[in-house]
């Protein structure tokens, strides 16, 4: 199958942490606490500062072609259409809010979820999706302009930007990773790591915070031979060690069966993580992404740690990159 302009879907995980239902539901459900760490469930994992505007309008901007938007909520809706109205009056995207209950159809008493490894379980599962469609976290965006082939190659294959990383080396650095409280952090990489495990590989392809082109065919044959992978995956209302990273799975899957390729991410990637205490690091990594000449995406994570200043410097990177001025929300 070729990948064409008109069935790429792009899916974009939302949550707005400050909205008081939503946080008085969290709270429900947090009893234990392990749960109130960043990796697990703290705060910062959902925080909203306007990062899902930002990632739509660098889809519309630098990605016309896709053919329609999902955002995955939780009874919420952050009017990301009105948004685009106002904005790009030419856009035909058209943008629609999917439920949790749409995903997680049939398990309803596994939600509410606040778990994004649970939810990107699902996203195979929302009705209308194309075979080939790409997920973003809503911290992530598109940095320059793309073609359908920056995702998925002429013969339809999703491109993974990573390297091969070995499960092995993986376990070693996992047991001499620093613990705090005593505990020791579950991240990105763990998850990967336990993609490769529950296929029985001996390495798994470490990629960044970007876009993940996904094949829905690889994920749907798994899931509905594997029930009980789907089930243990996205039972956890909140992040557990045992979890699996649901993009990794499928591009494991994906090169078996010929419907991925990797590709290097060398250049073509940036990661902002700035911290009250980082004097000067926004301007110097803007500064560095504006020559790169092949830089395609970018991940702005936890927005609001970020001192005042750093943070409008961003938003005014991004109003300059993409043209409009995110001011008038």
């Amino acid at each position: 199958m070729t990948a064409s302009p008109t069935d790429i879907d792009v899916v974009i995980a939302w949550v707005d942490g400050d909205d008081p239902v939503h946080r008085a539901k969290r709270a429900r459900y947090a009893g234990r606490p392990e749960i109130a760490r960043d990796d697990v469930g703290g705060d910062t994992r959902f925080v909203s500062t306007g990062e899902i505007y930002y990632c739509v309008a660098s889809i519309v901007r630098f990605a016309p072609f896709v053919r329609r938007i999902f955002i995955v909520t939780d009874g919420q809706d952050p009017h990301a259409d009105a948004f685009v109205a106002r904005h790009f009056p030419d856009c035909r995207i058209p943008i629609e809010v999917v439920d949790h209950t749409v995903l997680f159809a049939g398990y309803e008493t596994c939600l509410p979820t606040f778990n994004s490894l649970s939810i990107e379980t699902m996203l195979w599962r929302i009705p209308g999706l194309s075979e080939h469609f790409v997920y973003f976290n809503d911290d992530v965006f598109v940095a320059a302009p793309l073609h359908p082939e920056d995702w998925f190659d002429p013969r339809g294959r999703a491109v993974c930007y990573g390297t091969p990383f070995s499960s092995l080396l993986a376990r070693l650095l996992r047991t001499v990773k620093p613990r705090r409280n005593g505990q020791c952090p579950f991240g990105h990489k763990d998850a990967m790591l336990n993609a490769a495990d529950l296929l029985g590989r001996p390495f798994f392809f470490h990629f960044h915070h970007t876009p993940l082109a996904q094949r829905r065919s690889v994920l749907a044959d798994y899931f509905t031979t594997h029930p009980e992978a789907l089930v243990a995956n996205m039972r956890p209302r909140f992040r557990e060690p045992h979890q699996f990273n649901p993009q990794e799975l499928c591009y494991l899957l994906g090169v078996r069966a010929d419907k991925c390729v990797l590709r290097s991410p060398k250049g073509r990637t940036l990661f902002l993580k700035p911290a009250a205490d980082r004097t000067g690091y926004m301007e110097r990594k803007l500064i560095q992404a504006d020559r790169m000449d092949h830089l395609l995406f970018g991940c702005i994570n936890s927005l609001e740690q970020a001192p005042e200043a750093d943070r409008q410097r961003f938003v005014d990177w991004m109003a300059r990159r993409i043209g409009i001025d995110f001011s008038m929300n």
